[in-house]
């Protein structure tokens, strides 16, 4: 019987964790990840907790003349929603303006076991493992959603979805045009209670 050891610490990746910080996707460039790159990302970022092993959620890489024909869609849902003006065209240049991005979708499964909520905490993990994956390979990396992610006909019409699926995030990626300074992080110890009894 082989001994039990505990985990070796691994300072850098606790290094990394404890300063990452998002790219603003406006302020990303080319060049993009490629396939092959991108593959890689998606292979570790799906290497998620996922109660039930049901896989409740699949990924939608956007390029090229997909961006354009979002960058259309969002426009015209924006405008037929009666959306703010400055909105509908904030949502149009995340399209507009981006040279990848990846759909996370929320695909709930239907399972007597596991709630639907886990299934989607589980997809919005998935979003977070891929921006840290991503920046990790040193890519800039950033986690938006906005009114099209949550807009069912843009949902269908842009990305095929089905009525139960939903955009968990529309991940951008690129190489970081630009380097943020940080900003105020939560304090942690107003937002934790410990309890032994």
């Amino acid at each position: 019987m082989s001994e039990i050891r505990p985990l070796s610490p691994l300072p850098q990746v606790l290094e990394f964790l404890r300063t990452r910080r998002s790219r603003p996707a406006k302020t990303l460039r080319a060049p993009y990840p490629d396939r092959a790159t991108v593959a890689e990302l998606l292979e570790i970022a799906a290497r998620t907790p996922d109660h039930g092993k049901l896989e409740p959620w699949r990924f939608i890489v956007l390029t090229q003349g997909a961006l354009t024909r979002l960058a259309d869609l969002a426009e015209a849902r924006g405008t037929d929603l009666g959306i703010d003006p400055d909105k509908v065209a904030k949502a149009r240049a995340s399209f507009d303006t981006a040279g990848c991005i990846v759909a996370v979708v929320a695909s709930p499964k239907p399972s007597e076991k596991i709630p639907q909520l886990e299934q989607t905490l589980s997809a919005g993990a998935v979003c977070l493992a891929l921006v840290n994956a991503a920046q990790a390979a040193g890519w800039g990396a950033n986690w938006l959603s906005g009114f099209a992610a949550h807009d069912q006909e843009f949902r269908a019409q842009g990305l095929g979805l089905t009525p139960e699926e939903t955009v968990a995030g529309f991940i951008h990626l690129g190489t970081e045009g630009a380097v943020p300074p940080d900003r105020p992080r939560p304090d942690t110890a107003a937002l934790t209670d410990w309890v032994s009894t």
